[in-house]
């Protein structure tokens, strides 16, 4: 069932032709995996898909009853939010804002949400710890829980193993694969580590400049993309 529809989009940013023509869509519990090189335009469809920036041409469809307010959403953290005074579980619950209508207070619905989703991730035993205080994998393992809590559908991760050591990249990556496939989370991640993601991965979108390629990993593995690009990234 798809989630998402994208059919010939160009888009734009400061009025340069970034993506061209651009045809791909993402299914009911699908892992994708974005990759490209840098200026290929993989910020500017993270903006479209979340609503934040209009396609030049083409069409960019959430379907099958799909809301941008359901996908959750796990941006690259800069150093003032890895800095955020706050508790583990304030962070978490705050994945429910987007769900919230005229009241300012979170239900208890939401907050044994957010308590459910710690204990999918194994953090719960963090809940009142402070956030900056944590590591960075355990940052990262809240981030997740609160993603989860802003979209059980869908989760947009923009680079999401920026700056952790090897060992708990490798649990990351395990740790995602975990949500999508035991859990029916469908995940878009972007990512360069072209490695990890032809790895975990079900489908590959690779932007380049001079078009792009969507198709399986089996598909990837055999293109002109990848025997092109595959060792660049």
């Amino acid at each position: 069932m798809p989630l998402i529809s994208c059919k010939n989009v160009n888009l734009s940013y400061e009025n340069n032709s970034v993506i061209e023509n651009l045809n791909f869509c993402v299914n009911e519990g699908d892992y994708l995996c974005i990759v490209g090189e840098n200026g290929s335009g993989k910020s500017t469809l993270i903006k479209s898909i979340l609503g934040l920036k209009e396609t030049s041409s083409g069409h960019l469809h959430m379907e099958n009853g799909l809301s941008r307010k359901e996908i959750g959403y796990l941006p690259q953290q800069t150093t003032a939010q890895k800095d955020f005074p706050a508790s583990v579980n304030e962070v978490v619950l705050s994945g429910c804002v987007s769900r919230k209508r005229k009241s300012f207070f979170f239900t208890s619905k939401e907050k044994a949400m957010a308590v459910e989703n710690m204990k999918k991730l194994d953090i719960l035993e963090l809940k009142n710890k402070c956030y900056r205080e944590l590591s960075g994998g355990q940052q990262q393992r809240v981030l997740l829980a609160r993603a989860l809590c802003a979209g059980k559908k869908m989760l947009l991760l923009d680079e999401p193993v920026t700056g952790l050591d090897p060992i708990v990249t490798m649990d990351m990556y395990n740790l995602i694969r975990k949500i999508n496939k035991e859990l029916g989370v469908t995940i878009i991640m972007v990512s360069h580590d072209l490695h990890s993601a032809v790895a975990y991965a079900d489908h590959i979108l690779h932007l380049n400049k001079t078009g792009s390629f969507f198709g399986t990993v089996v598909e990837y593995l055999a293109s002109d993309t990848y025997r092109k690009f595959g060792g660049e990234i």
